[in-house]
């Protein structure tokens, strides 16, 4: 399985004479988030997990946000999945199919289950390991292809410049989910969390944060 949720080691922080690379400070849990703790491991949207671990992230980072996609897009290939299952059944059914001897028959039947079983397993894969992480520290946008690849993005709080929400179309509204942009002065100036739960909500955090870094950058100067 892919290391996307394994930190690194303790020490390790890729800094010179043990010093991280970027400035670290000691953030609070923004008030949005306060007294709220998901548990569920599968949660499209895990606020403030505890034992969450992603690799790329420092000891002293506190994980604040993980998010998926929203569960109703997997709804496609969940049906086409349940579709595939029943091919056999229908084909089965065909004279051509039929006059076939048992054993090739099952042999087929065990291959394109076997086939199926792959597509599904690789579309829960990309659903699960395509993340995007919120910490006191940065935001990742995580993007898995597959088991030997994926590319991460990151930028830190204080490159945030501008946060913004959209919600499309009838489920998108009903259900509450929808993309975050967020405006960056790093390396990609666009970061955007897709089709996660409770964009609002997720907005609110990140604002809250920038909020939080501008103030302690400010106290810094007055000191």
């Amino acid at each position: 399985m892919p290391d996307v949720f394994v930190s690194k080691p303790a020490g390790d922080h890729g800094s010179h004479g043990g010093e991280d690379a970027h400035q670290r400070h000691n953030h609070s849990t923004p008030k949005s988030l306060k007294g709220k703790h998901t548990k569920n491991p599968l949660a499209a949207i895990q606020m403030v997990p505890k034992k969450a671990k992603f690799i790329g992230t420092d000891e002293e980072e506190k994980i604040l946000l993980v998010l998926r996609r929203h569960p109703i897009t997997n709804l496609r290939w969940i049906i086409t999945g349940v579709a595939l299952l029943l091919v056999p059944v229908v084909v089965s059914l065909l004279p051509a199919i039929s006059a076939l001897p048992p054993n090739i028959q099952v042999v087929g039947m065990l291959i394109w289950y076997l086939v199926t079983i792959a597509y599904v397993f690789e579309q829960f894969l990309g659903w699960y390991f395509n993340v995007f992480v919120v910490t006191d520290e940065r935001i990742f946008d995580v993007d898995f292809a597959h088991l030997t690849y994926r590319e991460i993005t990151d930028a830190s709080i204080d490159q945030i410049q501008d946060v913004t929400t959209k919600l499309g179309g009838v489920l998108g509204t009903v259900l509450n989910y929808g993309t975050v942009f967020i405006q960056t002065a790093g390396a990609k100036p666009m970061i955007e969390f897709e089709q996660v739960p409770s964009p609002d909500e997720v907005a609110n955090v990140l604002r809250e944060l920038r909020v939080q870094e501008e103030q302690e950058k400010l106290e810094g100067r007055v000191r």
